[in-house]
Parts: C-alpha cells; structure tokens; sequence
C-alpha cells in the first residue's frame, strides 16, 4: 500500500494505474457541516498498485487523479458509485467514464436490493472485513495503521468483487443491462441539480399554486445561499420554515418575526430580508402564471387489484430470472403501469426491463396472461385470445 502525499508521485501512480483495463476507486469524506463533501481520501487499487492519496497534503494536486477518472480506456470501479462521483463532479468538472458500479451489477446478478459492500466481499471473496474503523474522522490527521488499512480495503477486495460481476453479466449475457443503469450515473444531470428545481427535493405539503409559488422561490434561495456560503441546507432554512412562510406568507418582517419556525431576531436579518423578497416575488407572480400543484394521478376503478397482481408478477420474474425487483421495477411503476398501461412513463416499459417484465405486465393487465396456483407454486400461464 503506497501512500500518496504529493503531485509527483500521484502523477506516478495514475500512470502506473493507467496501463490497465481497470482500476476500482473509493473516496473519504465528511459533510456534516458543509454543503460541498470535503474529500479526505481518495483510494485506488489495480493489477500493479493499491494507493490512498491524502487529498488534505498540503500542495497536491488532484489534476492526474482527475485525468485517469476521464481516461475512456480505464474502467472505472465504484460500489455505491453516486456520491463518489459527485465528488469527483464537484472538485474536478468532469464525471467518470465507462463507470461500472458493483452495487447495481450485484442488483442484476441476483444478490438482492441495494447490497452492500461488506455482504459482496463476504458471499463472493469469503472475507469479513473488519468495520470497527466505519465512523472514523477522515478529515483528522495522522490517520492509524488501521484505518487506513480499513479505507484499502474497500478497494483492494472491490478488484475480485467487480471481476466476479463482470464474468457473471458477460455469462448470463446481462452487460447491456448494466451499461443502461451506468449511463444515468454518467449523465451530467444527474449531479448538476439547478437551484430553481430545488423545491423538487422536498416533500410537497402544499395545496395551493401561490404556496407552491412561494416554496419555489425559497428552495432556489436557500440552494443558492447554501452553495455560496458551503453550508448544508438546514443551516441556511430548515424544511420547516420552508413550509411555514410558503403557507403563512409574510409580507414584512413584522409578520415574518410571528413564524414558530424563524429564530427570534432574524427578521432583521440579511436573510430575513431576503426571505421576505422570495415571498413578494412569488406573491407579484400573476395569477395566470402560477404553477400547479401537482396531484396524485387518479387510479381507475380495479387499479388496486392489477397493482396486486404486477407485484405477484414482478416477484415470480425477480426470482426466475435471478434480479433484484428493485432494480426491474419500484411499486410507482407498478401503479402507473396498472393506470396507464403501454402509455406508463416508466424504466420498466423500456430496453431490458420492458423484454423481461413490462411485456409481461402488460399482457397481464391486458387479460392475455393469468396466474395461477398449482402445487403450492404460483405460475403464469397464457390465455387464449378472446373472441371478437
């Protein structure tokens, strides 16, 4: 295990690491109090080399680091790819690619919903890795013998882990599948949230467009602020004060000091005062111009009944077909699907998805497919058309 304190042998490593078709990566990082994650480690292991890069040495660069993260002939390895790769968005500008995520591959290969690491290196190395370094201040300097050796081995194993996969999606003929699911964790919107969508984040509590108005603006504020100062969300608004003033909508600062929700003093604060122009601006939106609140699409008579029978369906091809039902379809797809049939906006009626599962739903909901319980198994079977 090399450890990396500076740019010249970081530069010396990636190429070493480079020479491979792979190379499995894992980062450290606290964001407990900012908004941006703070990088502490950056571990990467290949055929050559294991290596932790020390991200807080004073003077490194992380510039070849990035470079190897954007070399298209590299594989890079992840488990539980999203927030390493926000990181690696946010600190260098680019998103990794070809990316290969074990947590998703072991989805597709059977291993249940949302493994986690430890379980892959047990069921398919057959090693216990040692946790007692999990809660560990990454950020604090000098790291022990243990933790580091703790922060290499969520690398080092991930190489057999990832070559087991691998071989696994290319025998069952399941790579494409992957490569659908990779595409979304490489695409750039994924991690690039713009700050007037920000209200998405949140769970809707309001009824009315000039609440919805008002929670809008505030959200983008608030991400907007949150950014700026790199502090986490809660420490700019809570949720709850969200909600409150998009329901109460003051007007002054006399009405904004009312809210349960505003600490006592805040009013005259520079984010009262800009709390207060969110709310003016929504509420001089006209009237016309007011977005919708969205509702929950109305289920026709019966939907309850299909969506029980998909879920009895998406169970039996889960299980015949060794893939988590988590990755095939989640139980909103099931209701849009009971709803809207063929016209359902949803993963499951598309690419791999559609040919293993949302045929079948379809035909299911349709009538041209029954299940039916036979020696203590429940089966399906193909009805006959119906007459004209």
């Amino acid at each position: 295990m090399k450890i990396i304190l500076d740019t010249e042998e970081l530069a010396s490593a990636c190429e070493i690491l480079a020479r491979h078709d792979f190379v499995t990566v894992d980062t450290e990082f606290l964001r407990e109090t900012t908004f941006w994650p703070q990088l502490c480690l950056i571990q990467l292991s290949g055929p050559e080399l294991d290596a932790i890069v020390d991200p807080l040495a004073p003077g490194i660069d992380l510039a070849p680091f990035f470079r190897l993260m954007a070399d298209a002939s590299v594989t890079k390895v992840f488990h539980a790819a999203r927030q390493d790769i926000e990181i690696i968005f946010n600190r260098g500008g680019l998103i990794p690619h070809p990316i290969f995520d074990t947590q998703v591959a072991a989805m597709v290969c059977g291993f249940g919903d949302s493994v986690s690491y430890d379980t892959l290196v047990q069921r398919i190395c057959g090693t216990q890795l040692d946790k007692s370094s999990r809660f560990t201040d990454w950020s604090h300097r000098p790291l022990t013998g243990r933790q580091l050796e703790y922060a290499m081995a969520d690398v080092t194993h991930l190489r057999d882990v990832y070559l087991h996969l691998r071989a696994e999606l290319e025998r069952e003929g399941r790579s494409e599948w992957l490569a659908e699911e990779m595409a979304v964790l490489e695409s750039r919107e994924t991690y690039d949230l713009h700050p007037d969508d920000a209200w998405q984040r949140l769970k809707m509590r309001v009824r009315k467009p000039i609440e919805l108005a008002v929670l809008q603006k505030l959200a983008a504020w608030r991400e907007r602020e949150a950014r700026g100062r790199d502090v986490p969300r809660g420490r700019v608004l809570k949720d709850d004060a969200i909600f409150e003033i998009a329901q109460q909508q003051p007007k002054d600062a006399e009405a904004l000091a009312r809210l349960r929700t505003i600490p006592k003093g805040y009013e005259r604060s520079q984010g009262g005062a800009a709390i207060l122009a969110a709310v003016n601006a929504a509420l001089a939106i006209p009237r016309a111009d007011l977005p919708r609140v969205p509702r929950p699409a109305s289920l026709p008579e019966g939907n309850g009944a299909a969506v029980e029978m998909l879920k009895v369906l998406l169970k039996l091809i889960a299980e015949k077909n060794g893939v988590a039902a988590k990755v095939i379809a989640s139980g909103d797809d099931l209701d849009t699907i009971a709803a809207k049939g063929e016209e359902a906006p949803v993963a499951a009626l598309h690419g791999w998805r559609r040919e293993l599962f949302g045929e079948p739903a379809l035909r299911l909901i349709q009538g041209e497919m029954a299940l039916r319980f036979v020696n203590r198994k429940v089966d399906v079977v193909s009805l006959p058309a119906a007459a004209e």
